[in-house]
Formats: structure tokens, sequence, C-alpha cells
């Protein structure tokens, strides 16, 4: 026992070194833009001024979002989602499957759920012996199921779910935006560097605050962007991998409900805190909605009424957009023209052969 404690111990500290890491590169880099080069290198006033003021209001939201990122203790299912003691102790008693699952449904009667397993069965987690509410898995890293569970990250030492996905997003990208600015500003010294116009003390970090700044902004421009289109489909990145599986069978658009409500589910009605690492996402993480069919919620569908007296099955047809409809109209329009000119064509060739016959 007490070797299994002393190791889980020391995966816990190692598990530290990433965010460690990403710390100390971020003070050495806040010492280098701040010091070395708008200090000791930047000479005109105006311009250090201006680069200190934005560098500063970025630093800040990217620190305070990572921070929140890291602090924020995962979201776990309410005490309604656990078995009763009754029912837990003749879960564990029973050793076939079929007994087990008939338990699970019983207690499952009484909750908002709409997920299965892939075999049609009630998702039931037997290391946390709790019932998984839609879009809840169980994280082996932290040994606990996270409500709407996206991964868990090495970076943030911590898991990605309902309760800092929000915060997550917003890391993202103040941490893009900061090795931006920094790649930007940087850009014109680095370049004095090769034409030996820098002084020697400020040339390493100058050369190497450009390359970092770089370096991150490529690697984290892609995962932003990964995040962006999962939050506009309304995925987490296990649903993006494995479908989620419903009454009906599985969907991997099953929680989409078209953009704009897609992103209200991440970060709230109130856009004047989108841009804040405040807590302003929808629901409670234990119940989320759900679309009733399985066609994509950004595609809207009309389906046409068949015929009383004839059997016809129903047909969904996507509706016209606004251009669609101005290019048949234009169609029309050109169509009607060419049959004007074609008739005007026919009466003029008539009156000319009755002008011919006529002089004959």
């Amino acid at each position: 026992m007490a070797p299994t404690h002393v190791l889980r111990c020391c995966q816990r500290g190692l598990a530290w070194i990433p965010v460690i890491f990403i710390a100390l590169v971020v003070c050495w880099s806040y010492y280098a833009y701040v010091v070395e080069l708008c200090l000791y290198t930047i000479t005109m006033m105006g311009e250090r001024i201006v680069y200190l003021i934005f560098f500063h209001v970025s630093f800040v939201m990217f620190v305070w979002s990572y921070w929140k990122t890291i602090f924020t203790k995962p979201a776990n299912p309410s005490k309604e989602f656990c078995l009763p003691k009754a029912e837990k102790e003749r879960y564990e008693k029973e050793e076939r499957p079929e007994s087990q699952q008939e338990i699970l449904w019983r207690a499952a009667s009484t909750l908002p759920l709409y997920t299965r397993t892939g075999a049609g069965a009630i998702r039931y987690c037997d290391r946390c012996q709790v019932i998984k509410p839609d879009r809840c898995h169980h994280c082996s890293a932290c040994d606990m199921c996270v409500l709407k569970m996206d991964h868990h990250c090495p970076w943030v030492n911590n898991c990605v779910g309902f309760s800092n996905y929000k915060f997550f997003i917003l890391f993202l990208a103040y941490s893009l935006v900061y090795c931006l600015f920094i790649a930007a500003t940087v850009l014109q010294y680095f370049i004095k560097f090769w034409t030996n116009e820098l002084n020697n003390s400020a040339k390493f970090h100058v050369l190497f605050l450009f390359f970092v700044a770089a370096m991150f902004c490529i690697s984290i421009l892609s995962l932003f962007s990964y995040h962006l289109w999962l939050v506009g489909k309304n995925r987490s990145t296990i649903e993006a991998f494995r479908a989620p599986v419903f009454r009906t069978g599985s969907d991997k658009n099953g929680f989409s409900l078209g953009f704009r409500k897609n992103i209200a589910q991440v970060f709230g009605d109130q856009k004047q805190y989108w841009l804040l690492p405040i807590f302003t996402s929808q629901g409670d993480g234990l119940t989320f909605p759900t679309r009733l069919v399985n066609a994509d919620a950004e595609q809207a569908t009309v389906t046409l009424q068949p015929d009383s007296n004839k059997c016809v099955p129903e047909v969904s047809v996507s509706p016209l957009s606004e251009s669609q409809n101005r290019l048949l109209s234009n169609e029309q329009q050109a169509n009607n023209a060419e049959d004007h000119l074609a008739e005007n064509f026919l009466k003029s060739a008539e009156s000319e052969t009755v002008t011919m016959e006529s002089e004959s």
C-alpha cells in the first residue's frame, strides 16, 4: 500500500513539470522583452511606451486565463447519479452483466440521460461508482469522472471539461496573441541582429525571443483553430474521435444546435464577458440540449407534404438561399427575354414573307 501511495505522489509531482517549464519560459520572455528589448535596445521613447502597454495587456490576459485553466477544479457528477446504497450492494453482488444492467436501468429511469454505450447499455463508471451523465467520461490521470470532458492537458496539469473549457479556449487565444505580438515587434531587431547593429548584451535574448515566439505561435495556431472548429460544432475532442451514441444510434452532431447556439453553450449569452476568463457557460454540465433529428443543425430542411390521394414518401430538401433565388429569377428573366426576341423575329419574318408575296 505504501509503495503505491509513494508512486502516486511521484506521478503527481512529475505532472507539474510541463507547467513549470511554461512558467519559466513566460518569465524569461517577460524579462527579455521588457528589460533587454524595451529598456536597453529600443531608443525611441514613444515606441517603447506603446510596446510596453500592449505587451502587458496581452501578458495579463494570458496569465489570467492560464491560471484559471490550471486551478479550476473539474466538475464531477452530482449525488443523484450515484446508486442508492441498497442498489449499489445488489449491483456489486451480481455477477451477470444482464442483472447489473437491470439495476442500472431502474436507477437511471428518473435521470435525464440520452446517451448510451456502444452496445446500448447504461454508461456506468465502476471506478467512481456513478452513472455517467451525458458527455461525462472518466479521466485516468485525475482518477475521477469529469463533466463534459474534452481531454486531459499535460500543459495545464488538469482535465479540460465543462468547468474550464472556456478558460482553455481563452488561454489558447491570448497565448497566440502574446506570441504574435512578440514575434511581430521583435522582427525588426531580429533583422538587425544579422547586420550587427545590436549590442552584445541583447543579441542572445532578441534572437531566442523571436525563435521561441514563432515556434509557439505555429503550434498554438493549429490547436486553437481545431478547438474553434469544435466549439462551432458543439463537440468535445472525445466526441470528435468517437461519436456519442443515443437511443436512435450514434450521431456525431447530436449536440449541435446551430453555430450561434453552439458558441453560446461555451461562452454564454452575455457577449461582454466572452473575452474575460470568467465562467459564463450555459447549463450545469449534467444535462445538455440535443437535436431531435440526425440532420445537420446548420442546414435547415423543408418537408414536402405528399398528396393525400397518393402514397408518396416524405422527401427532405434544402431550402433555396437568397443567392439561389436571385439566380433563378435572373434565369427566368433571361428566358423571357429570349422568348420575346424569338417572337419578334418570327413576326418580322412573317411580315417580310407577306410583303414578298404581295410584290410578286
